[in-house]
Parts: C-alpha cells; sequence; structure tokens
C-alpha cells in the first residue's frame, strides 16, 4: 500500500484539499465508485477508450512478416495515472493512510485512478495526445492504429489499453521512439513480442507463426478432458443439431464455460470457426446432444494441438475475400449460416461463421447476403 500511494505521489496524481460544500467524495474501492451521479463522481463524456480489435492485431502481424519487420512490445506501468481527469473528482483518504494533520480533507484528483470509470478513456486521450504531437498519424479506420514516416522509413504503433505493440523499417527510428516513450512515462520494455492477449507468437526470418497451444492445454485440464481419445475432426459429417427438447438437459453453466473457452480459441484456429459457433446457439437450454458435440471439439483439439496461423515473410499485402453459405442449413428456423474469410496476400487476417439474419428464399439470395457481408469486412 505504501509503494502504491508514493506512486501516486511521484505522478502527482491528487492534492489534498479542504473539501467543497455539498461534495460527497467517493471511496478508493470499487463499489462506491459505482454509484453514477453521486455528488463529486462525474461519468459524462464517455468512459471507454478505443480498443484494438483481434484483426487488427492479426493485420500487423501479418503486415510485419511481410516487410520483415521484428515486433517488440512495450507495458506502461500503472499505465491509468498517467491519464489527465477533465472532471472535478474527489476522493476521501484511503483508510488506515490519513493525513495526521489534514485528517478532514480530501483528494482531489488531477489524474485518473484504477476503476475510476473515466481512466482507461484519459489514459487513450493522454497517449494519442502525446503520438500526434511526435510526429505520428492515427489510423482513420483504427484509432489505436498510428504509423510514422521518416524518409523512406515507417513505424507502427498499435495500442491496447497499457500494452503496445511497435515494430519498423528501421533499428533507429525505432530506438529513437523508445528512448521517447521512456522520457514520457515510466516503461517497461518487454523485448520480441513472444506472447500477447494469450497468443504465443514467434517472429522468424521466414515468417511469422500464431497459436494458443497453452491455452488449448489450459482449457482441457480445466474441463477435464486432457486424458480424452482424440478425433480426427471436430464434427462428423452426419451430425445435425437440433433444439432438442425431448434430450436431457446438463449444467448450464459448465456448457456455456466451454463455449467462452472455444470462442477465444477461434482466434487463431478458424478450423472450429462453425462448430463452434453451431453449438453457442443452444446455450440457453443445453441438452446432452448438444454437450456431446462440444467434448467432440475438446477431442479433436487434442489431436491438433499445435496448429496455428500461418505468416510468410514473402507474402505479398494484396487483399482477397471468399464467402460461402449453406442454403436453409438450421432445421429450426431454415435460415442460412454464412462463412467468409479474408487473407492478406497468403495471409488468414479475418473470418467468421454467422446465421444469417434473414431466411433466404433461394440459394442465389443465400449467396448474395453471405458475399455482402464478405465485402462489408474488406
Amino acid at each position: 500500500m505504501h509503494e502504491e500511494l508514493e506512486n501516486f505521489e511521484r505522478n502527482h496524481v491528487w492534492d489534498l484539499v479542504e473539501p467543497p460544500p455539498n461534495c460527497r467524495p467517493i471511496g478508493t474501492n470499487c463499489e462506491e465508485q459505482r454509484e453514477i451521479g453521486s455528488p463529486g463522481f462525474l461519468s459524462e463524456g464517455g468512459a471507454f477508450a478505443s480498443v484494438a480489435r483481434l484483426e487488427a492485431i492479426r493485420i500487423l502481424l501479418a503486415f510485419a512478416a511481410s516487410k520483415g519487420f521484428k515486433l517488440q512490445q512495450m507495458d506502461v506501468k500503472s499505465a491509468f495515472l498517467n491519464g489527465f481527469v477533465e472532471e472535478e473528482v474527489y476522493v476521501r483518504q484511503p483508510p488506515g493512510f490519513e493525513s495526521a494533520r489534514f485528517a478532514d480533507r480530501v483528494y482531489k484528483l488531477r489524474k485518473a485512478l484504477y476503476g475510476l470509470k473515466q481512466a482507461p478513456r484519459a489514459w487513450y486521450a493522454r497517449l494519442k495526445s502525446f503520438l500526434l504531437k511526435s510526429g505520428f498519424v492515427m489510423g482513420s479506420v483504427d484509432k489505436t492504429l498510428f504509423l510514422l514516416s521518416h524518409g523512406g522509413d515507417t513505424l507502427i504503433v498499435q495500442i491496447y489499453v497499457d500494452d503496445i505493440i511497435f515494430g519498423g523499417s528501421s533499428h533507429a527510428l525505432v530506438s529513437s521512439f523508445v528512448e521517447q516513450m521512456s522520457r514520457e512515462f515510466e516503461m517497461s520494455l518487454m523485448g520480441e513480442l513472444q506472447f500477447f492477449l494469450g497468443l504465443q507468437i514467434k517472429q522468424g526470418p521466414e515468417g511469422t507463426f500464431v497459436h494458443q497451444a497453452k491455452y488449448t492445454r489450459d482449457i482441457l485440464k480445466k474441463f477435464e478432458m486432457g486424458d480424452s481419445k482424440p478425433m480426427t475432426t471436430p464434427m462428423s459429417t452426419n451430425t445435425v443439431l437440433d433444439a432438442d427438447e425431448d434430450g436431457e438437459a446438463v449444467d448450464q453453466k459448465e456448457y456455456r464455460g466451454m463455449i467462452g473457452s472455444l470462442l477465444y480459441l477461434t482466434t487463431t484456429r478458424p478450423d472450429i470457426q462453425f462448430v463452434v459457433c453451431l453449438c453457442a446457439r443452444y446455450q440457453a437450454s443445453p441438452r446432452i446432444s448438444h454437450h456431446q458435440a462440444v467434448k467432440r471439439i475438446f477431442r479433436y483439439l487434442k489431436f491438433t494441438l499445435e496448429l496455428g496461423l500461418w505468416y510468410s515473410s514473402g507474402s505479398s499485402l494484396s487483399l482477397r475475400g471468399f464467402s460461402d453459405d449453406d442454403h436453409a442449413g438450421c432445421r429450426i428456423d431454415r435460415k442460412s449460416t454464412s462463412g467468409t474469410c479474408q487473407l492478406l496476400g497468403t495471409s488468414l487476417v479475418s473470418w467468421s461463421s454467422h446465421k444469417q439474419a434473414s431466411v433466404a428464399l433461394s440459394t442465389t439470395e443465400a449467396e448474395y447476403v453471405a458475399a455482402a457481408s464478405c465485402c462489408s469486412q474488406l
């Protein structure tokens, strides 16, 4: 606690002041900070910061592999403490750490605290302002991507809250960026990008390999499927899932946990995208037939533990998309399922499998809806 409070002092997070009239300060715990609208705590203006989408991370990895960039990673220590608070916010002194001389005073925030609703937005605004002043250009679509051009060299920076991925065509440009960031913020340089959001990343001269082998082992162990018999496919071609209202119900909490774990695994495993999304439709009332289908996916994962995405260094940057559908494939409402994928050269960067919103009256209409969805993502 003393170290945390000293960190606040170093960052000039707050000032000890007389409490203003008719102001009830918020506490230093998150429960009290959820009291939106209480005096002294304003939530206007939005509280969310831009966060990079996972396909944006994959595009960056594919682009860097194509250009021969070596991506690195840095972490901002106590990132939210760097964000300035625009509103007037007062906080009680932490219990047990009150000032001996001014026990009745309160802290007026100059910067954001962890748990404060404005904290993510304030931190992102501070970092964005710093990067723009340093000559970076913000992406027109992806607001967490920043580019810096210097002569014929390029530096790319991708932000995910307090994790920053960066790389460039010039070692001097990268070193200059690290030095700038270290002067402005308290940083922890983590070196070459190897782990990010549960993804394992291996960069080499021939390309980049992205996988989730450790995560796969963890979920197999979590759901006690580590000793199960491996399967070569995630679902039998003869399997047809429906609501199965006469089937025996299973634990909804466990089923939803399994689906949630598998959905995150689809970040690098497009081969299970369709079957996971199919099983996810029955989370409201799962039956034994649905549970058996999910367990088969886990058995397939045990057989294909090391599968992942390969981004070749020799890949071009041409953008291509593919789409398909199964006309009236759902036995319940006869809606079609669209399947799409997008590639940057030979690198698969985005894919989806979802049921169409309306019933297609012909195969042509179903194909058109799937193609429109693919083009929208492109």
